[in-house]
């Protein structure tokens, strides 16, 4: 279950370069974390130091060509790339930019198109002067956005992904299960958060890097706090919201749980969320849109006359990372497609200043949907 075989990454190169022909472009110029991987399997946590860049170059024909720092060589060597050039790192004079600028002109010479990610939640990860320098050196490329062409292949996931994206469900399914034995009153939030993170590793999560989530009188504040040393309290309600991975594939799923008793608007709050998930399992279907899943999900909310949740959208897609696109908003037309990988996530507020948030994660099927998070319990949970 662990990696791809050279099979799915052939596959991979295959539908980019049909799009790469098809809108014009000689090359992929790539190295933000998800893409090299996605198209090399190089998976490494050496990624959160900044001091040295990654570069994958993708041709409109033939094999993909890896620029990096020598450090990174043995790794990159145990993937299916064949052709690995490196310079020796850090060197901040010339960070791989010649090496770089002379594997271009090999692959396209001076005149040509070249792919950057530039749009919409993508990153080109190296500095901006040596983006600039690289750029003054090649006058006869013109460089285009290659985002959308990235998006449209990662949103629609492999049975190989899907796959795992299913087991790190399963994993933190089962841990939510565990509450009654992870949780009580009395405990300070930060003990809350690191017994369930343990208990993902003793599940089998490879990593908790996301977890996030909040308690208080009736309600919380907001979704993405670190936890502080309170207690729990009798009256509180507490969520935990995960983002774990396994083999480099994310679930996305909060919990929410009340202690001794929840107020009436708490529980009412928490039934509206869950018939506005309800709403939002109907409306998935291959075909409709990501703002006909947001304006079902709405529309329950409102019915109910509660208020913004202050999120600014209900969902979006999952996979090598927590968040991917879509966004289910009103003015995301994104049409979905059978095997997106998506999370519905309604949000609401309680009272002022407290809010409440459910999520799912699902998978869209030719002919409905599968929910890869065990759905939650259809009134708020009470640990007592």
């Amino acid at each position: 279950m662990r990696g791809f075989t050279e099979d799915e990454f052939r596959q991979r190169l295959e539908n980019a370069q049909f799009l790469m022909r098809e809108q014009g472009m000689n090359l992929l110029l790539l190295n933000s974390e998800a893409e090299v991987r996605y198209f090399s399997g190089f998976h490494t946590l050496f990624w959160q130091s900044p001091t040295r860049p990654w570069f994958l170059l993708i041709p409109a024909y033939g094999e993909p060509i890896a620029v990096i720092p020598a450090i990174g060589e043995a790794l990159m060597r145990n993937t299916w790339i064949k052709d690995i050039r490196c310079w020796s790192s850090p060197q901040p004079h010339d960070e791989g930019i010649s090496l770089l600028n002379k594997t271009l002109q090999e692959m396209v010479g001076t005149r040509a198109v070249i792919g950057l990610t530039k749009g919409h939640e993508s990153v080109v990860r190296m500095p901006l002067q040596d983006l600039e320098r690289l750029q003054s050196q090649l006058p006869g490329i013109h460089w285009v956005n290659c985002t959308p062409l990235i998006r449209k292949l990662r949103m629609v996931k492999s049975a190989a992904e899907i796959s795992k994206i299913r087991h790190i469900c399963n994993i933190a399914s089962k841990t939510f299960s565990q509450a009654l034995e992870l949780f009580h009153i009395g405990q300070p939030l930060d003990e809350v958060f690191r017994a369930f993170r343990i208990a993902m590793l003793q599940n089998g999560a490879d990593d908790v890097p996301y977890l996030v989530g909040g308690a208080g009188q009736g309600g919380y504040g907001d979704v993405i706090s670190p936890p502080s040393d309170k207690p729990i309290e009798t009256g509180d309600i507490l969520m935990l919201d995960t983002g774990a991975t396994y083999d480099g594939y994310y679930c996305d799923f909060d919990r929410n749980y009340s202690f001794d008793h929840a107020s009436d608007a708490a529980k009412q709050t928490y039934k509206t969320l869950y018939k506005a998930t309800e709403a939002g399992l109907a409306a998935a279907r291959p075909g409709a849109t990501c703002s006909e899943l947001y304006q079902a999900m709405q529309s329950v909310i409102e019915a109910a006359g509660g208020g913004a949740g202050g999120v600014g959208r209900m969902g979006h897609g999952l996979g090598m990372q927590l968040t991917e696109w879509p966004s289910h908003m009103a003015s995301d037309h994104t049409v979905i497609k059978p095997n997106m990988v998506l999370t519905l996530e309604p949000s609401m507020a309680i009272s002022p200043g407290k809010i409440m948030v459910h999520e799912e994660n699902i998978l869209i099927h030719e002919d409905g949907v599968e929910l890869l998070s065990h759905r939650a319990e259809p009134e708020l949970p009470c640990i007592t």
